[in-house]
């Protein structure tokens, strides 16, 4: 989609109020007013608890439709609400992408007895022992749906491995032996092989488990009408599956239907590999690129803005690569935090939302705030939900304004001003289908600073403001074409034609 804009709706610390739905449907029209043309939306299935974010996954078939794991609703809300938001966005023009979690399973119903061996967890290639009866909760018969939607029952084999042997009370990786068992090769490196990452590893390579998932996938699409998938962790995931499965997956939704993967790594070349591997049938979050902007936040003037894009995909594959600043797994709190400072994400959604290349993400917890945990005191004082306390954020206004600067200005070809170790930046040269379209982005880590442009001659004599209003003064650009273009220190600025 032109000048197109991904909004991921949700952050990890969403309070458990099965509201999610019901406000994103409220939001559909403001969302499509600000030029958001897609939302990713949170896993929307059930999990093994209500509270659960949903990446414990149980039932992919319960968006909020059974009672099971004592709950009918999930943590964001029923099917009802969720098919209501889904319709609201769609009549603004806004795309809807579920996040899919093909991984793992969460939430047993009853433990099942079988062989595995214990291995190492820093090369799950590495037996520590030999193979042993253990026991673990990986049956499921879903007892609040049924045989509705599907009469597909998980038992042991269509796992390749377990977190827990719940005979002894061990908390340690297993995986399952027997005919056929095995870590699927198809996936990272890391750790020797990471097939396994938690709870109940899907063993992807099991051909009952690859036809159930098409089959899922098929009924998934055509039963919400969604527009993509949000694709997630798939360095864990057989690159063989994920390929087959999105394309079985547009056969029956059509060659348009979108994915992004989640593949967590700053190595580009396990990047690139990856889209090959699965023949581009999936762009991937530009994980280097977040690493750069997390680094520039936390060093200050003593990185070199002049290397933000180097080692990115955004860089190298840019058709494939989506840009984003921070995410639930980056934010404060979770596993991977990597939090890019906030006196930077604003040069950082600068340059994702007005570059020509990539496809640009905001995050909920930059455009509306996160949740944080309370302090011991905070939770004697303060009205908290769980023990969490919501800050607003500081970022929704000049998103705003960038969002408004994409939607208007970013469009033609690009110059690149990466030539100098603090103060950086872009033009865009407008085209003739956007009538004064156009703009100049300069960021700056360090002192103020500023730049000569040329812009052509054919802009002789126009008058450029600066659009987030860190600079009151125009520019007047000369009879050859250029204008002296500032920006303040560690800020951006945006001038576009008056």
């Amino acid at each position: 989609m032109k000048n197109g804009v991904l909004m991921q709706y949700f952050e990890w610390n969403l309070p458990n109020d099965g509201r999610l739905w019901s406000q994103l449907k409220e939001d559909a029209a403001h969302l499509g007013e600000i030029g958001v043309t897609a939302v990713w939306i949170p896993p929307a299935y059930k999990a093994d608890e209500q509270a659960d974010e949903g990446y414990a996954t149980y039932d992919l078939y319960d968006f909020g439709e059974f009672d099971q794991k004592g709950t009918v609703r999930t943590k964001y809300g029923t099917r009802k609400e969720l098919q209501d938001a889904i319709s609201a966005l769609h009549d603004n023009n806004v795309q809807v992408l579920l996040d899919v979690v093909l991984n793992h399973k969460a939430g047993g119903d009853y433990a099942e007895t079988f062989e595995a061996v214990e291995v190492a967890p820093s090369d799950r290639n590495k037996d520590l022992g030999e193979p042993r009866e253990i026991e673990s909760f990986t049956g499921y018969d879903f007892p609040g749906r049924g045989d509705c939607y599907s009469s597909f029952k998980w038992h042991w084999y269509h796992f390749s491995g377990v977190g827990n042997d719940t005979r002894t009370g061990t908390d340690a990786i297993f995986r399952i032996v027997g005919e056929g068992k095995g870590w699927s090769q198809g996936v990272d490196g890391e750790n020797g092989n990471y097939d396994y990452l938690l709870a109940n590893d899907i063993d992807l390579d099991n051909p009952e488990v690859i036809g159930e998932l098409k089959s899922w996938g098929h009924w998934v699409t055509e039963e919400f009408g969604f527009d993509g998938f949000r694709m997630d962790a798939v360095k864990h995931m057989d690159y063989n599956f994920t390929r087959d499965f999105l394309r079985s997956v547009r056969e029956a939704a059509g060659e348009n239907f979108y994915a992004v993967s989640e593949y967590w790594s700053n190595d580009l070349g396990s990047l690139d590999s990856f889209v090959n591997d699965v023949e581009g049938a999936t762009d991937l979050f530009d994980v280097p690129l977040h690493f750069n902007f997390h680094a520039a936040s936390s060093q200050g003037p003593d990185f070199n803005m002049a290397t933000l894009l180097d080692g990115t995909l955004v860089q190298t594959d840019p058709s494939h690569a989506v840009t984003f600043v921070d995410n639930h797994d980056s934010q404060p709190g979770s596993s991977l935090n990597s939090t890019v400072e906030d006196w930077f994400k604003p040069l950082a959604y600068g340059l994702i939302l007005l570059m020509r290349e990539g496809y640009p993400a905001i995050f909920y917890g930059d455009y509306y705030s996160i949740a944080r945990q309370a302090t011991p005191e905070e939770v004697r004082t303060e009205e908290t939900q769980a023990g969490k306390i919501r800050e607003g954020s500081c970022h929704r206004l000049i998103l705003d304004i960038l969002l408004d600067a994409r939607k208007n200005y970013a469009y033609g070809d690009q110059t690149l001003l990466f030539d100098h170790p603090s103060t950086v930046g872009l033009v865009r040269h407008g085209d003739e289908s956007h009538p004064g379209s156009g703009l100049v982005l300069l960021m700056s880590n360090d002192m103020d600073g500023d730049k000569v442009i040329d812009l052509g001659e054919n802009h002789a004599g126009e008058i450029w403001r600066e659009m987030t209003g860190s600079i009151p003064d125009k520019v007047k650009i000369g009879d050859d074409g250029k204008g002296c273009f500032a920006v303040k220190g560690r800020n951006l600025a945006v001038w576009v034609k008056e």
